[in-house]
């Protein structure tokens, strides 16, 4: 029993079901009755690891998220993250946060990641980085992708939060667990087509709103496309780094 994750999933699922969101979710059976394993998400939105949990309570597990050193250092979410034994990753000294989650690893519990480092504004997959391949090879453990779509209606950057009932559909799909194997690279690029194929699987049967702000160009929708999404991002960052030596 989980003193805190419990009772705390249950009021995720209360103010779920306040919102009105709808879930569907294929694949739950693929998240392990016990031992360890990586749990590589896609990114699009700030809510995305309270949906991802989801999936893994139907064999009674819960997933420990790698998430910013910030949110920990929050007056309010701080000691709710660290009650729930997330792990904190400080962008300066990684190699902390890494080795914290392969130990949680080799001790048999469930670590989430987000391969793409950061949310996606164009709703499609980013490049990944090779972390979540290099932490599963070292812990020998499965890496199982978790795709969701739907997320980014409720939050997400760069756009206004909706947290009233908005009756958002939420789709979740968990992907077969995919064994560790070298060079890095190769497992990471097999879990990015793993993700990629089933995003395209859960975008096939939803509703999406020509022109929406949370709708893929691809799919005629006003996000910007992956190019026009990392050029924003390159220069968000050159600012900072400007912002940072002034």
């Amino acid at each position: 029993m989980e003193p805190v994750y419990f009772p705390i999933i249950g009021l995720a699922r209360t103010v779920f079901a306040l919102q009105g969101l709808k879930f569907s979710v294929k694949g739950d059976t693929n998240i392990p009755a016990e031992g360890g394993a990586v749990i590589a998400i896609n990114h699009t939105g700030y809510l995305d690891f309270t949906y991802a949990g989801l999936p893994a309570r139907t064999n009674k597990r819960y997933i420990r998220f790698m998430a910013k050193k910030e949110v920990f250092d929050n007056p309010v979410g701080g000691p709710i993250m660290r009650a729930l034994k997330h792990i904190p990753v400080d962008r300066s000294a990684g190699s902390d946060s890494y080795r914290e989650a392969v130990n949680r690893l080799r001790k048999g519990e469930l670590v989430g990641v987000y391969p793409e480092a950061t949310i996606s504004r164009s709703f499609e997959l980013k490049e990944f980085k090779s972390g979540a391949a290099r932490m599963a090879i070292e812990a020998n453990v499965p890496i199982i992708p978790v795709a969701i779509w739907g997320a980014q209606r409720v939050w997400t950057k760069g756009h206004p939060k909706r947290l009233g009932r908005t009756n958002t559909p939420i789709a979740i799909e968990v992907g077969t667990p995919i064994a560790p194997f070298e060079p890095a690279q190769e497992l990471t690029d097999k879990v990015h087509a793993a993700l990629q194929a089933m995003l395209l699987d859960l975008q096939r049967d939803y509703v999406h709103e020509p022109g929406a702000f949370w709708v893929p160009a691809r799919l005629g929708g006003g996000a910007p496309t992956l190019e026009e999404a990392n050029a924003i991002e390159q220069a968000e960052a050159e600012a900072k780094a400007s912002r940072r030596s002034e």
